[in-house]
């Protein structure tokens, strides 16, 4: 009976740790879905992608194509397309504690034809183990004296095998003068893991410098600029554009 009823008080025991391991978890869950739900609720990207991919005929609607710069504005938009994910964007896969840092244009097309042209003229630099992206340095036409650089990435195939990039820049480039409107290549669908492919488009991004001049990392939004007053278009979340997105000044970025 004695052994019994410790069998029974230790089985009890490891029912109340159960118990509280699974509130635990339930707590955690619940959190995640409170997280994700409140995220996709400060941004308006996820209809408008969603409508892109799913119903094709849809895109010339969404599309804005900017041939020239926006009144006033120095850079060039580097590629036609829905401007899908803006600027500290939440929509899915990113949330309010990993915001997107850049912009995001899916082009209309099949992977490897829709070009990718250089928002300003710079020193362009393609890393030896890039196979999707360039990154160029500026002299900031906003804020003279400070050095910028501009990320573009995506251009390669859905397995990484082949590079989207111009043949222009292989791999190891370094400080190569490009002008604005110099195609740097094609949108793709690489996302840097050939199992994990992104839907097609180049993503772009503002980059500021390190103290020695080189650029910081491009991943973090800290070290990012909102891209709204070089491309003259409303590109930050906060503002919530309707798409097509246009240019602030004339509300004509469609062609």
């Amino acid at each position: 009976m004695r052994a019994a009823l410790r069998c029974y008080r230790r089985l009890a025991r490891w029912q109340q740790v159960l118990l509280a391991v699974l509130s635990l978890a339930g707590a955690a869950a619940g959190g995640f879905v409170a997280l994700t739900l409140y995220s996709q609720l400060q941004s308006n990207s996820a209809r408008a992608i969603q409508r892109w991919f799913s119903d094709s005929s849809s895109r010339p609607t969404l599309t804005t194509m900017q041939r020239t710069p926006c009144p006033g504005a120095p850079f060039l938009l580097p590629s036609s397309g829905l401007i899908g994910l803006l600027w500290r964007d939440t929509a899915f896969p990113y949330n309010v504690l990993r915001r997107h840092t850049g912009i995001d244009i899916f082009g209309d097309g099949e992977p490897g034809t829709v070009p990718v042209y250089a928002a300003y003229d710079g020193w362009l630099t393609r890393l030896p183990t890039w196979k999707a992206s360039v990154i160029i340095r500026h002299d900031d036409p906003l804020q003279p004296g400070r050095t910028i650089w501009t990320y573009y990435t995506h251009m390669a195939s859905r397995d990484g095998n082949t590079s989207y990039v111009a043949d222009a820049f292989p791999p190891g480039t370094r400080e190569v003068w490009v002008a604005q409107g110099t195609l740097l290549g094609y949108q793709g669908e690489y996302s840097g893991k050939a199992l994990a492919p992104v839907g097609m488009h180049v993503h772009v991004s503002i980059v500021l410098s390190e103290p020695d001049g080189s650029f910081k990392n491009e991943a973090r939004l800290s070290n990012t600029l909102d891209p709204s007053p070089y491309f003259g278009m409303p590109l930050n979340i906060a503002d919530r554009p309707a798409r097509p997105i246009r240019c602030q000044a004339t509300g004509a970025a469609v062609y």
